[in-house]
């Protein structure tokens, strides 16, 4: 009979927040401290808020001007760089006391851990374990830590995401059948992992409104309705999850385009907009260099401010198949040009390079000057050294260094924020 599994997942309470508040000697419970970058005004998102003003009823993610007026608070700027060096540390941590290929790092803050052959090593029951997980994180860093601990890996994340927060050692547990007896009456639906408000609105106009409906709904029904997906719902209202921490490290992703975007720190008229896109043209042919691959399909996409216009884009073939910015830029730029709304401020940009494939696969027309080409080959290739070796910023074209440019602040970010002290 094989082994029961048993998993953690194991989350730092209000991560952002709790940084802040320990690089300043403070208690993430008993200080009012949000993370959000004044510079941007009453309007920006607060990345996170500690439990202290979780508590007095202030919402995660909320707007600077939603918190009200009466709670004095501190505001610290967003440092994504080290944040990250924390979440370093605390990966550190987890690796003292399990092998690598046990964990897997579900975000920033959150891991989900295999924990099955560790209690036995360390004497210990599921619950003292990951006390003393938690334990250990909050010695080191002074991060307070949630766990939640399932036989399977979505009853560990139910687990933190629900009953955790019911306990006052912030630590849950379920199994199959602790899951049908406390949680299948549970509501709302979109408290549970994988279920978002467009599922659940879908299953409440068929009267579902807890798991226990899910799981006592005829099975057709629930496919004619969400077609294979239904296969998990019904899978994970009983409680159950096939997937494991081996089928998780040996995923292999299908997905074969590179894409970014961005939300302009301001309206953009039209030809500052069309600079920004151009950089991302090659910030995104640079990224396709780093990864070894090529494309022949870009598509783009444009939001205008405050929706008083539709957002437009398109896409694009080419007759080359390539990386390179001097062949793919003007294909773009000409679709930016055709496609775009000139006279409405502008918001967002974003770019796809779509059905990438490996560089061997590379093609071009007849008309190709083959001289040009390499050159361009050999001048990306330097330019990625130089920025390899000494920042993104090290080597610059001209245009961004012109009105509306965003470039060189975009590359002093992580994750679209601030990166440094």
């Amino acid at each position: 009979m094989a082994k029961q599994r048993i998993y953690m997942c194991i989350d730092m309470k209000s991560f952002f927040a709790s940084v802040e508040c320990a690089e300043r000697g403070l208690n993430p419970f008993e200080t009012n401290l949000v993370v959000a970058d004044e510079t941007r005004g009453y309007g920006t998102i607060c990345l996170a808020i500690t439990p202290k003003m979780k508590a007095l009823g202030v919402k995660n993610r909320c707007r600077r001007f939603e918190i009200p007026k009466n709670i004095r608070y501190i505001v610290a700027k967003p440092r994504m760089r080290k944040y990250i060096e924390y979440a370093a540390e605390i990966y550190g941590i987890y690796l003292d006391y399990m092998d690598k290929q046990d964990i897997y790092v579900y975000s920033i803050d959150e891991s989900f851990i295999d924990a099955t052959d560790y209690l036995q090593i360390y004497g210990k029951t599921p619950q003292e374990y990951a006390k003393m997980l938690i334990g250990e994180i909050a010695r080191r860093t002074h991060i307070p830590a949630t766990a939640g601990i399932g036989t399977n890996l979505y009853l560990a994340k139910i687990a933190l995401d629900i009953t955790a927060k019911k306990n006052t050692d912030r630590i849950g547990y379920l199994d199959e059948q602790l899951f049908q007896e406390t949680l299948w009456d549970h509501q709302p639906l979109t408290d549970f992992w994988g279920i978002a408000r467009g599922i659940s609105n879908r299953l409440m106009r068929k009267g579902i409104y807890n798991m226990r409906g899910i799981a006592n709904c005829p099975e057709e029904i629930l496919y004619k309705e969400f077609g294979i997906n239904a296969e998990l719902l019904i899978d994970h209202a009983w409680g159950r999850e096939s997937c494991t921490m081996a089928d998780i490290k040996n995923y292999k992703s299908k997905s074969r385009s590179v894409s970014n975007s961005q939300i302009l720190f301001k309206d953009y008229p039209y030809d500052q907009a069309k600079i920004v896109m151009e950089e991302m043209v090659r910030s995104g042919c640079y990224e396709l260099m780093k990864r070894k691959v090529i494309t022949n399909k870009v598509s783009i996409f444009v939001g205008y401010s405050k929706d008083v216009h539709a957002p437009t884009g398109g896409r694009t073939k080419m007759n080359e198949t390539t990386n390179l910015p001097k062949i793919i830029v003007p294909y773009v730029m000409q679709l930016f040009e055709k496609t775009t709304a000139k006279g409405v401020p502008i918001r967002r940009l974003g770019i796809g390079f779509d059905d990438v494939c490996n560089e061997g696969c590379e093609g071009y027309d007849l008309f190709t000057n083959w001289e040009v080409v390499e050159r361009e080959k050999r001048l990306a290739r330097a330019t990625l050294d130089l920025q390899r070796k000494f920042g993104k910023n090290a080597i610059v074209m001209a245009s961004d260094l012109q009105e509306g440019a965003t470039l060189i602040e975009r590359n002093k970010l992580i994750g679209g924020h601030n990166a440094d002290e």
